[in-house]
């Protein structure tokens, strides 16, 4: 490909490449070539004609092999979106995925409804999207953020200064809730959840974190242990959110149940129909 290629032709180059490999090889191409030639898609589509100069041309073709290589589109392009939000990412931080915004849903909706109740946590933060979500979406909250990992929280940090919530994103590196002082309203919590056997054969299983993955025998071994934590740390009437893993849905409601049997519990489906998100309304 020479540094006179054209947008048709980069596309066209991309597609091909990629189509062994993705799912969406059209969609993927046209989000390397916006980031190459630092446009829009929409820009992509409606110029075809349009020249590559010879940094660019290179700049598509490097992050294209690295794909084909087997990195994540995500980690390649050192940023993905996440509920309107552009998040910086790095290969130490979980993807963040659509599902994980039933869990925005959720803690917004409490928050609406509760306008007085602002003190969040949230759990296993990664690269800060639902911290920073939270607080960028309601100016009056303030969330501590924990994650074992302190790369996660450089990542985090990063991510939380750039959409300007720093000041009231306390950021801790921390096993869950562990030492952690005071209560909170809302707890938010998106723990790693696949099985250990599950992992082995899933594709994104050596492009992202193991720890961020692996939830031990049945996906739930670190979700029961911030369980049993919540008596200490969820406020009366407050509200705790644990996204969860498909088909988790029947263990999730009866481990709530052993330490917080006079709850509202349900749990409420992704748009797929999957069990998705646990939600723990406690009552005063």
């Amino acid at each position: 490909m020479s540094h006179t290629s054209t947008v048709g032709a980069a596309l066209e180059f991309g597609r091909r490449t990629l189509g062994p490999i993705s799912d969406t090889p059209s969609l993927d191409t046209q989000i390397l070539l916006s980031e190459a030639l630092g446009c829009t898609r929409a820009w992509v589509l409606a110029h075809p004609e349009a020249r590559l100069n010879e940094a660019q041309t290179q700049a598509f073709i490097n992050m294209v092999a690295r794909c084909q290589d087997g990195e994540a589109l995500p980690h390649v392009l050192g940023w993905w979106e996440f509920y309107g939000r552009r998040f910086r990412l790095t290969p130490e931080v979980l993807i963040p995925r659509p599902e994980t915004e039933l869990l925005i849903e959720g803690a917004l909706q409490f928050l609406i409804q509760h306008p007085k109740r602002r003190m969040a946590a949230d759990v296993g933060t990664g690269c800060g999207g639902v911290a920073v979500t939270l607080a960028a979406e309601v100016p009056d909250l303030w969330v501590t953020a924990t994650d074992l990992s302190f790369s996660a929280l450089q990542v985090a940090q990063s991510n939380a200064r750039e959409h300007r919530v720093a000041s009231r994103v306390r950021l801790l590196q921390a096993d869950l809730l562990a030492s952690v002082a005071g209560s909170f309203d809302l707890i938010c919590a998106n723990l790693p959840y696949v099985p250990t056997k599950v992992l082995h054969g899933l594709a994104v299983a050596p492009r992202e974190p193991r720890m961020a993955l692996d939830g031990g025998v049945d996906g739930m071994v670190i979700i029961r242990r911030l369980l049993a934590c919540i008596p200490d740390l969820l406020e009366a009437n407050g509200r705790a959110l644990f996204e969860i893993g498909a088909g988790q849905g029947d263990t999730a409601l009866a481990a709530t149940q052993e330490v917080l049997p006079t709850s509202n519990v349900e749990v409420r489906k992704d748009l797929a129909g999957q069990d998705r998100l646990l939600v723990i309304d406690r009552m005063g």
